[in-house]
């Protein structure tokens, strides 16, 4: 990974269009190929940034990303303060609680259980913010993004709108839909995700062990 905070301006050229004036930001280069540029704010969402694979090169200050779409970031830079690589290694992955981790692999094993239309296209599907739980899709042929919780609340509503978002930026997935599934979901969650057009699914345990077909309730 290198990380740059630098004194830059950002030109996107691409599908629409969009610049970004000179600013001390910072510029996270990953080892997957992506770019994401941050400012000291917006919490995790990037000002601009591009998804792998991509080719970047970089003559007398400037940084041009590529994707094999045409879309380009032209990124300027003005005054560098910190320019470092980091070695991270291979990440092990965020570590489920034994619950999510079971509804997962039994609604892997029968997402028709979810919905009877629905065909699995991965588990784990990757994404540069983490894998996604469940990648569907449905009898019509649209992605459906699954995100499994034991309890749903705000915050995992919050992960999966995160995930659509990038898989949305993919033309052979978007537009997804979104599905939330847990044991319980919160009050306020499903109000939330409703909201944003996710649909809320709650499942019983016990149930997707024996393979009955009942216990899951539609929101």
């Amino acid at each position: 990974m290198r990380l740059v905070v630098a004194e830059c301006s950002v030109e996107y050229d691409g599908r629409l269009g969009a610049r970004l004036p000179p600013a001390r930001r910072l510029l996270v280069f990953k080892a997957d190929g992506s770019i994401a540029i941050h400012a000291d704010a917006k919490a995790y969402k990037p000002l601009n940034w591009m998804n792998p694979p991509c080719t970047i090169t970089e003559v007398d200050g400037t940084i041009t990303v590529a994707n094999p779409g045409g879309e380009r970031l032209i990124i300027e830079l003005l005054d560098v303060v910190f320019d470092e690589r980091f070695e991270l290694g291979d990440d092990p992955g965020l570590a489920k609680d034994g619950v999510e981790a079971e509804l997962q692999e039994l609604l892997a094993a029968r997402v028709e259980a979810l919905r009877e239309d629905f065909k699995l296209v991965r588990r784990e599907y990757p994404t540069d913010l983490g894998p996604v739980d469940l990648l569907c899709r449905d009898g019509e042929g649209r992605a459906v993004v699954v995100e499994v919780k034991r309890v749903g609340e705000i915050a995992g509503v919050e992960q999966l709108l995160r995930y659509q978002e990038r898989l949305d930026l993919d033309g052979t997935l978007a537009p997804t839909i979104g599905m939330f599934v847990a044991t319980r979901i919160k009050p306020q969650a499903r109000v939330f995700a409703e909201s944003r057009g996710v649909l809320c699914v709650e499942v019983d345990l016990e149930t997707l062990r024996t393979g009955a077909p009942a216990g899951l309730r539609l929101f």
